[in-house]
């Protein structure tokens, strides 16, 4: 009697491989092929689920396992994002199929991350965002501490505040009186400005700052040096009789934006020189020619002589030669024989004060709203005075671009300073006794300072 054929196996939903049948002994003859197996199975069968039918533990299976019917209803589990991912594989590469073909290659997400200028980060609040914030940042952070633990600010400069690195750059113009050092701003501001007054006489007895304002004021002095948006607290070092010689005048105007004039009293010559002044003049002129950008000599055809405060001003301007300019002023005063008789004179003159052997740049014109007298000079030195002129506001121009640099040169020479001075102080805070004869061994050093001064030299290389 024959046996009834088994069913087909229903595969399982939840298995990628429907189940396998029992195995095929090697001894007995060809198996039964159950109902409605046939050969054409083997080739809608999947690979992966034969291959792991085929081989199970040295088992060999028959490689027609389902029907076509059974593979048509089977349910496979699906891979969710498998179209996202294979549109996303598709358009890259797409992408590398027109660089190929010469157009410029796509940059990974690696790539970009290093490359991009636009990083998605947000900047954080200690990034810098200027040149003149990374000198504010390096100043408190690294030189300001040194300065304070060695008393810098007690022997050579006060400490700098937030006012002394945005200031804008500064003009000062020195000379004995009646040069036209007022008379040059007024040229360049095409207009007065208020407390300016003009004369043949001594009429500037002060110090006055001219720089940009809301509306025309004039400030005192002592209001002036206490202002923390102001670049002038380092002025209180000089007392109050030089605080009420100073003072600021304040005008809307295009150029002062951008710089800052700094007009000076007119330098006694003669018998003024024996009137002592309230206040240390020279003083003075060296702390504003460490602020300033440039410095103006302006001279006069008729005043070429330098009397001895003149030359103890030009001698505290030593350090900073880059920043003088000598104009001389005035020059249509006299013909083309005299001019030429004077710029030697003038040449001679600073010669002998300067002590460098460089020569220096001298601008020969009448910096005036008055037109140049032709009749005196003639044709081609009126055209050499407009030649002066425009080298001169040339190098006005100049003076903003250059601003920043500026800044970053004194912020290097005051470093330097400052670390020169640690290793003096701390030098001679060596040499002192720790118990018994502070007072003797002070003494002692103080006698030998230049002594003192050269080992530190030899022994920290310093130029």
């Amino acid at each position: 009697m024959a046996t009834a054929a088994s069913p087909a196996p229903t595969p399982s939903s939840s298995s990628p491989c429907p189940a396998s049948p029992a195995p095929t002994s090697s001894r007995s003859g060809p198996s039964p092929t159950p109902s409605g197996w046939g050969t054409s199975a083997s080739a809608n069968s999947s690979p992966r689920c034969s291959s792991s039918l085929w081989r199970k533990r040295g088992t060999r299976y028959p490689r027609t396992a389902f029907s076509a019917k059974d593979l048509i209803s089977f349910n496979p589990p699906v891979m969710e994002g498998l179209d996202a991912q294979l549109a996303k594989s598709k358009h890259l590469a797409k992408r590398v199929d027109q660089d190929m073909d010469g157009f410029p290659q796509a940059q990974g997400p690696s790539t970009n991350h290093w490359f991009n200028s636009k990083s998605s980060k947000k900047i954080p609040l200690t990034a810098v965002t200027s040149v003149i914030d990374g000198l504010k940042r390096l100043y408190i952070e690294k030189l300001k501490p040194l300065e304070v633990t060695y008393k810098f600010n007690d022997f050579v400069s006060p400490l700098l505040t937030n006012s002394d690195f945005d200031a804008k750059p500064m003009v000062m113009l020195l000379g004995q009186y009646s040069t036209g050092k007022t008379t040059f701003i007024k040229h360049l501001l095409k207009t007065s400005y208020p407390g300016a007054h003009i004369g043949p006489e001594p009429t500037t007895d002060r110090f006055v700052v001219v720089m940009s304002g809301p509306d025309e004021r004039t400030i005192p002095g002592n209001t002036l040096a206490v202002q923390a948006d102001m670049p002038f607290s380092g002025l209180t070092t000089f007392g109050t009789s030089f605080l009420s010689k100073f003072e600021c005048s304040q005008m809307p105007h295009p150029l002062l934006e951008h710089i800052t004039f700094v007009d000076t009293p007119g330098v006694l010559s003669g018998e003024k020189q024996r009137t002592q002044r309230s206040y240390e003049f020279t003083g003075v002129t060296s702390w504003f020619a460490a602020k300033c950008d440039l410095i103006l000599l302006l001279f006069d055809p008729h005043k070429l002589d330098i009397s001895d405060e003149f030359k103890r001003v030009i001698g505290s301007l030593r350090g900073h030669d880059d920043k003088i300019r000598v104009v001389l002023n005035k020059a249509d005063q006299i013909d083309t024989q005299q001019l030429m008789r004077v710029y030697g004179a003038l040449m001679w003159s600073l010669g002998k004060v300067l002590n460098t052997p460089e020569v220096s740049r001298v601008y020969i014109g009448s910096f005036n709203d008055k037109p140049v007298k032709e009749s005196a000079v003639g044709p081609i030195g009126k055209e050499l005075f407009e030649k002066e002129q425009d080298d001169l506001l040339s190098d006005l121009k100049d003076i903003p671009k250059k601003a920043c640099d500026r800044r970053i040169n004194e912020f290097v020479k005051r470093a330097r300073a400052a670390k020169i001075h640690a290793y003096i102080i701390g030098h001679l805070k060596n040499q002192m006794p720790t118990m018994m004869g502070k007072a003797k061994a002070q003494q002692k050093l103080i006698d030998n300072l230049e002594g003192e001064f050269a080992k530190v030299q030899r022994e920290h290389h310093l130029p």
